[in-house]
């Protein structure tokens, strides 16, 4: 029982720390307020209803597989911003990869362009689908705890808290111009410190599956970091950095080169705490059922252990990468390229780098945390 309460005290001790230092973090890498000249013409985004249609040509096409084209003109009443209460009138562009035609009281997201005659006008820019993320949130968010009861209810807030950081901390930092690979291997061990902490408080088992997490994580982007230098290629060569490249000409200091290494930190952080924590609670549970196992029966036990989780793992993350860039995989297979311009390709060594590397940090998890855990728990 003391050590229990000893155990509880220590968990909030460090989860205050950690909050503590996530304010100073979030403070430090806070953007600069920036100033809306009034002589300028500016733009804004802004919620709104569909109150009526004035015209219509949209219709299906089918050399689109039935996406819709055209273009609708509209009243809508506005529900936010400094224009709320006006009725506007707005064109909604449709097309197969843009919009989607709209209906009498649909809400939409406008995009509400001021001039600096002081006039102004409207275009919807989407279907406003924050009440259907909301819904879809606070679903998720039953099911987890229905079903999940108290840990349950213990991811949800490990996940606003990974949402914070990324968003608080993480991206605005990168803004600010600081690198992206350090960077991002620091919010990540802060994230790991306080997921794993919140589940299982603050006690050999934790300590064991974050050093293991950390350990991971660096071997896989070792192994990322490798394997860029011999096939020559950085985060320059990422999809979407063409955008980011116009910001950095605009006096932004984005580390470009790091972000796919920044990227595969990310993506391999859940799956390696999967792992360690399973790994370390594997061994915690066979030291408790019998202390008096030695290192070795409890090293080649989290072995056997660690081999079927690396059997489903490494499937489940390269799927995962695959389905993620499904579309981009479909395009490329239906330009019949030949195998040398495909190999060749800086796509398919982007994708390979990122999903081999998060399973090779999760693969050499598995020996780390568990003589990390058996050295622990045969001391204990």
């Amino acid at each position: 029982m003391l050590n229990k309460i000893k155990e509880n005290k220590l968990t909030l001790i460090v989860m205050a720390i950690c909050f503590l230092l996530f304010l100073l973090c979030a403070l430090w890498v806070r953007p600069a307020k920036e100033e809306q000249s009034e002589a300028s013409d500016y733009a804004e985004y802004e919620n709104g209803v569909v109150t009526a249609i004035l015209s219509d040509n949209t219709y299906q096409d089918d050399f689109s597989d039935g996406g819709w084209r055209g273009e609708q003109m509209l009243t809508v009443l506005v529900k936010s911003g400094r224009y709320k209460g006006e009725t506007l009138l707005a064109y909604n562009y449709v097309g197969p990869i843009y919009s989607v035609p709209v209906k009498v009281n649909d809400g939409v997201t406008l995009i509400i362009s001021t001039y600096s005659d002081g006039s102004h006008q409207a275009s919807v820019y989407e279907l406003n689908r924050i009440p259907g993320i909301v819904i879809m949130i606070v679903l998720f968010a039953l099911a987890t705890v229905l079903i999940g009861g108290k840990n349950g209810a213990k991811s949800l807030i490990g996940l606003v808290f990974i949402a914070l950081c990324l968003f608080l901390i993480l991206l605005p930092g990168l803004m600010k111009g600081a690198p992206p690979v350090l960077m991002t291997f620091i919010v990540c061990t802060f994230i790991a410190a306080f997921s794993l902490m919140i589940m299982s408080g603050f006690n050999t088992k934790t300590v064991c599956a974050f050093l293991g997490t950390i350990a991971g994580v660096a071997m896989g982007l070792l192994f990322a970091w490798i394997f860029q230098k011999i096939l020559r290629i950085d985060g320059l060569r990422e999809e979407n950095v063409e955008g980011l490249l116009q910001l950095n000409q605009m006096g932004y200091k984005i580390g470009l080169r790091g972000l796919l290494s920044a990227g595969i930190i990310i993506s391999s952080l859940g799956a390696v705490m999967d792992v360690t924590m399973g790994l370390a609670s594997s061994i915690s549970e066979l030291h408790d059922t019998d202390p008096g196992l030695t290192f070795r029966q409890l090293f080649l036990s989290g072995m056997n252990i660690g081999k079927d989780m690396v059997s489903t793992m490494t499937a489940t993350l390269i799927m995962a990468f695959l389905g993620s860039s499904f579309v981009l995989i479909l395009y490329l297979y239906s330009l019949s390229l030949s195998k040398y311009q495909l190999l060749s390709s800086a796509y398919l060594s982007l994708e390979l780098i990122s999903s081999l590397s998060s399973s090779f940090g999760a693969i050499m998890a598995v020996p780390i945390t568990t003589f990390i855990s058996a050295k622990a728990f045969s001391r204990k």
